[in-house]
C-alpha cells in the first residue's frame, strides 16, 4: 500500500508543478527521477529569458544583487513579492530548505534567487539553499520560494492553489492555504 500511496504523490506532485494541463509528458532522467515537459497554456505569453536569467518563459526575472522581498497587497490579502512586485509561492511538496521543481517545473516556476534581501516592513527569515542545479535559492521561514509563469503583474495571484501544492507566501512568510 506504500508504494502506491508514495506513487499518487508524486504523480500529484509532477501534474502540480506543471499546472496540470493535458499538454505534458512525463519522462524519466537519468536519476530515475520523472521529467514532465508540457505546452505553455494558452494565457501565458511566452518569451525567451535573456542571457544568465533565472526567469522562465512568460515571467519577469528578479533582478538579483540590490533587490528586495516586500509585501504587495492581492485578492488573497497581502502577500511577499519580488522586487519586480510579483507574487512569491511555496511548493508545498518541497522538503524544508530543499527545492525538488527542475526542468519544465522550473520553467513555470523559476526558482528566486537568493541575492534578494529584506525590505522595509518584512519581518520573515530569509535563508537560501543551493539547489542540484548550482543556483543558490532564496528561502523564506526555510521554505524555497517560486515565481509563477502565470503572474504577469503585481496584485497577480493566478498560481495561488495550483494542483493543491502552491501557495501564495503570506506576509508572515507562511503559505497562504486558504
Amino acid at each position: 500500500m506504500r508504494p502506491l500511496a508514495i506513487a499518487v504523490v508524486m504523480a500529484l506532485a509532477v501534474a502540480a508543478c506543471n499546472g496540470g494541463t493535458d499538454d505534458e509528458t512525463t519522462t524519466t532522467d537519468a536519476t530515475g527521477s520523472p521529467s514532465t515537459s508540457q505546452a505553455a497554456p494558452d494565457d501565458v505569453t511566452t518569451t525567451e529569458p535573456a542571457p544568465g536569467s533565472t526567469a522562465g518563459p512568460g515571467t519577469t526575472a528578479p533582478q538579483g544583487d540590490g533587490g528586495e522581498i516586500g509585501t504587495g497587497e492581492t485578492s488573497l490579502g497581502g502577500v511577499l513579492v519580488d522586487d519586480a512586485g510579483l507574487t512569491l509561492y511555496i511548493f508545498g511538496v518541497d522538503p524544508p530548505g530543499e527545492s525538488t521543481c527542475y526542468d519544465s517545473c522550473q520553467s513555470t516556476w523559476p526558482p528566486v534567487p537568493a541575492s534578494l534581501t529584506a525590505g522595509a516592513g518584512v519581518d520573515v527569515e530569509l535563508g537560501s539553499h543551493t539547489r542540484t542545479d548550482g543556483m543558490e535559492q532564496l528561502t523564506v521561514n526555510g521554505h524555497p520560494v517560486y515565481l509563477y509563469a502565470g503572474d504577469s503583474s503585481p496584485g497577480d495571484v493566478n498560481g495561488q492553489g495550483v494542483g493543491d501544492v502552491w501557495f501564495a507566501v503570506g506576509t508572515d512568510g507562511e503559505p497562504i492555504t486558504e
